[in-house]
């Protein structure tokens, strides 16, 4: 009772004062210009939000005090924290958020040779139930607003920076949810992480991974978008497919042919297929074979991926001779192909794991137990 007070108490609040970051620049101004403010203390402000991701509006320093005071009064600033971080062997850090509301989300900085890459969360749970997925064994909540994934990318770009000194370099949107149910905010997030006057990195560092939501494939066709497609598939063939992704049912693979082909004619962007491959289900050569099939509909690559296990699941990884034997097909057939290994793992940090399994509290205000933390 006393949490769902809280709640209904905080979206009170929400209704009657804006979230300063759903406000664009214009929008901004005109509230300057409302409270008697210069037009120029409207671009300090979003300068703040946007490029230096400040999340609370003491950071403004080049304000007065009298005005960073006034802004706490009139707008919410919804930032997100770290609750718990964890360090991997592999040097991988897996972070859980806390959100406004005190949902908890994560999010993992994946740092190899070559590159430092955020995986990053689009909504609180899932409500896809692929049966390899831990994430998919949660409810889904809610969608996670623009900001919320920026924030997320803002904190993993800085801990590329404090931990390893080296600068984020990718993002992927492999995390909780499945972004194309939350389109909106989604394109949002990466608008103000790929503008000037954001973090302006390139779009073509960014990945967003759908299990496969033909509808809204082609609507990223239809809207142009500049950043890097890739799809879930993990067997091509319809019957196995349906048998560890519901959404196939609704989403065939004929369907998803149709929307990639669609999608390819106008961005004319190559699309990537992650294959997970497991022992038994769909690591013959029969499926390599489907699967190099499938690559025929649109230029793609294949990364064929390790498979992590998660509580209760139900598969293990292939042999690695059969991985071997199943990449080297692909190959014969001028596909390319990488082989994705886990990173993470020992902290369930790694592809199809998240899910918050610590089970830090979700209630605004909770304490983390110190045994639940890593420090960095």
């Amino acid at each position: 009772m006393l949490a769902t007070q809280k709640s209904l108490s905080l979206l009170n609040v929400m209704v009657m004062i804006p979230d300063i970051r759903k406000l664009s620049k214009e929008e901004l101004t005109q509230h300057f210009q409302e409270m008697g403010e210069k037009s120029f203390r409207a671009r300090q402000v979003h300068e703040w939000l946007w490029q230096k991701s400040a999340r609370s509006f003491d950071e403004m320093t080049n304000l007065s005090k009298e005005l960073r005071e006034k802004l706490k009064h009139l707008f919410l600033l919804n930032s997100v924290s770290v609750a718990t971080s964890q360090v991997s062997k592999d040097r991988t850090i897996k972070s859980g958020f806390r959100l406004y509301d005190g949902q908890i989300i994560e999010g993992v900085l994946i740092p190899t040779d070559e590159r430092m890459t955020a995986c990053v969360s689009s909504q609180v749970g899932c409500s896809l139930t692929c049966k390899f997925c831990a994430t998919g064994k949660l409810d889904r909540i809610r969608n996670l607003d623009a900001a919320e994934i920026y924030d997320q990318v803002a904190i993993i770009k800085k801990q590329a920076e404090d931990n390893y000194a080296i600068p984020l370099s990718n993002i992927v949107y492999m995390g909780m949810g499945e972004p194309l149910l939350n389109y909106s905010n989604v394109l949002k997030s990466i608008e103000r992480i790929t503008a000037p006057d954001g973090l302006n990195m390139s779009p073509k560092r960014i990945t967003v991974s759908t299990a496969g939501i033909a509808k809204m494939i082609m609507k990223l066709g239809d809207d142009g978008v500049k950043f890097n497609l890739a799809l879930s598939l993990h067997a091509a063939n319809d019957e196995k497919r349906n048998k560890i992704m519901p959404i196939n049912e609704h989403n065939t693979l004929e369907a998803l042919r149709e929307a990639l082909r669609y999608f390819y004619s106008k961005t004319e962007s190559r699309v990537t297929y992650e294959y997970i491959v497991f022992n038994g289900f769909n690591d013959e050569l029969v499926d390599a074979k489907e699967l190099a099939e499938f690559c025929q509909t649109v230029p793609c690559k294949v990364n064929l991926i390790e498979y992590n296990p998660i509580e209760g699941g139900e598969f293990v990884n292939a042999k690695e001779d059969k991985l071997e034997v199943f990449k080297n097909f692909l190959e014969s057939r001028n596909i390319i192909v990488n082989v994705r290994r886990s990173r993470g793992k020992d902290i369930d940090a790694a592809c199809g794991q998240l899910a918050n399994k610590n089970k830090v509290a979700s209630l605004p205000g909770s304490k983390v137990s110190d045994e639940k933390r890593t420090a960095l």
